[in-house]
């Protein structure tokens, strides 16, 4: 079990030499150097829905529309949209002074080609793909989607927030098999990625896009200009939490974008520095099953895991302060529209209920394979509390240790444990994706196609249609909460609590941290 740190320890540890942190001296005023919550190891943003893969793609590529603070979809790339009166052919007409990162134009066939490989691996691009009849450039600068049958979240998938995110790539690369990786990344975006100076478990660098043309509204969330105020962006790898805090006192770092709870008073008692809620939507935490292979194949072995936790468990280890985090165990996140609790089921414990269900799906005593990334700050501490609670009504775990980007590449793996597998993952998701029974990934039945773990769920995929495909919000509702029982009937994945991210900046250096679901990284200023 994980016990917090005692704050003496704390500031024994802050107060170590400067000479202790592996960065350099810092580096010029127009330079932000930041700590981001993983390293970098993955880089095509629709292979994976890893939030650091997704930060990059923020980095580095644009979208056709975004939200805003107020969580409106507005256009991003689009300069004007219309739809017919029938809502089955919707036209897209793309703004000037659009440039890929060589220099060459954006075309209305590479936001074609972008939107059919988003929409081969995203969950509610699935589901929109699903009901698109035919989608072509016009000429240049227009493409139209034309559907053949009525789709109701159109600009809710062209402007998903998070993972995955419909990223505009030049058509050669969005060309690529979507479930290969790309090795070229030209965006269009206002950084430009410098591969020269990448070095995986060091640092990832960035520059501002000087022939990036930002739009004219000021920024809000996601959307309006995106102005970038610096020249140059490096995301510094220090993965002892302690020894980023040093950092960011000694001004050798500008931010930490989540630094661990048990170090918010030492932050707290720094002037320079400012501990800022920069997702306030929240985060919700799950624990993922893999649904191929035994014993989660089994649905009362998912029921069984389910009956031994308690959230507050969970939240107490991975959160730590109660003011920051909630338990909640409605799949479609307690705050939204759709919310709905189920009793003391992952509130409470039932061991006999779990070793019940547990002797009743055959489960045969191999151990199942729990994967725990140790350098992850917003999960590392959930598995060993995991453990602890399966074990309690009958499961032996092999818990194995291993990076973030680890866990990233061998989650996609669908062979057996043994071979190289998995039984279990834990992950993070932002509230904002989560609330939405189309768009959430970890709902998807859709066997091959869904999310990893695979649940084969065709009575879900049902639901999930009618949803995204249902216009009156009354019938939307219910068939919201028919998803969230389909959810926790089927054990699909155990939800684990919510959680609000805060980051820590220098405040005499650097200021315009817009909030966000995601850390957005233009608009700041270095002072």
């Amino acid at each position: 079990m994980y016990v917090t740190r005692k704050l003496g320890q704390l500031a024994a540890c802050v107060a170590l030499s400067a000479a202790a942190v592996a960065v350099t001296a810092p580096a010029s005023a127009q330079t932000l150097r930041m700590v981001a919550h993983s390293d970098l190891k993955v880089l095509d943003p629709i292979w994976t829905t890893a939030f650091i893969t997704r930060n990059h793609g923020y980095m580095v590529y644009d979208t056709l529309f975004a939200k805003d603070e107020k969580l409106q979809i507005q256009p991003q790339m689009v300069d004007k949209y219309s739809v017919s009166d029938d809502q089955m052919l919707w036209t897209f007409t793309l703004r000037d002074g659009l440039e890929w990162h060589d220099g060459t134009p954006v075309t209305a066939e590479d936001c074609v080609a972008s939107i059919k490989r988003w929409g081969a691996r995203d969950a509610l691009g699935q589901q929109m793909m699903a009901s698109v009849g035919d989608m072509k450039a016009v000429d240049a600068k227009t493409f139209t989607i034309t559907m053949k049958e009525k789709f109701g979240l159109v600009l809710e998938a062209l402007g998903k927030p998070s993972s995955t995110v419909p990223f505009m790539m030049p058509k050669r690369i969005a060309e690529t098999d979507p479930f290969k990786q790309i090795d070229d990344y030209t965006g269009s975006g206002p950084f430009i990625f410098k591969k020269d100076e990448w070095k995986p478990g060091e640092k990832v660098v960035y520059v501002k896009n000087q022939k990036y043309k930002p739009r004219a509204e000021p920024p809000s969330m996601l959307a309006g200009g995106k102005v970038v105020k610096v020249d140059r962006l490096e995301w510094i790898a220090i993965t002892d939490p302690l020894t980023a805090v040093n950092a960011l006192q000694q001004g050798e770092i500008d931010l930490i974008e989540i630094p661990v709870p048990d170090l918010f008073p030492v932050l707290k008692a720094d002037k320079n520095i400012d501990l800022y809620g920069w997702n306030a939507l929240g985060s919700q935490i799950i624990m993922r099953f893999n649904h191929l292979h035994p014993p989660f194949n089994n649905v009362k072995a998912r029921q069984a895991a389910m009956y031994a936790i308690a959230q507050e468990d969970f939240l107490r280890a991975q959160v730590g302060d109660p003011d920051i985090y909630r338990v909640c165990n409605a799949p479609l996140v307690c705050g939204s529209p759709y919310e709905k609790s189920y009793g003391d089921l992952l509130v409470k414990p039932n061991l006999e209920k779990g070793r019940q269900l547990l002797k009743e799906s055959g489960y045969d005593g191999t151990p199942i394979l729990m994967m725990q990334a140790t350098d992850l700050q917003s999960s590392n501490q959930l598995p060993p509390v995991a453990k602890q609670a399966l074990e309690k009504i009958g499961f032996k775990v092999d818990l194995q240790a291993m990076d973030w980007q680890t866990v990233v590449s061998r989650r996609a793996k669908k062979e057996a444990p043994a071979q190289g597998g998995w039984n279990i993952f834990f992950t993070t998701t932002v509230t904002v994706d989560a609330d939405n029974p189309a768009g959430n990934s970890f709902t998807s039945g859709g066997c091959d196609k869904a999310w990893f773990g695979w649940p084969c769920d065709a009575d879900m995929e049902k639901l999930r249609a009618s949803f995204a495909r249902e216009s009156d919000p009354a019938k939307r509702k219910e068939i919201a909460l028919a998803v969230s029982d389909r959810v926790m009937d089927q054990a699909t994945y155990a939800v684990l609590g919510q959680y609000k991210a805060f980051g820590a900046y220098r405040k005499d250096r650097i200021s315009g941290w817009l909030p966000g679901p995601v850390p957005v990284m233009w608009n700041i200023t270095k002072k």
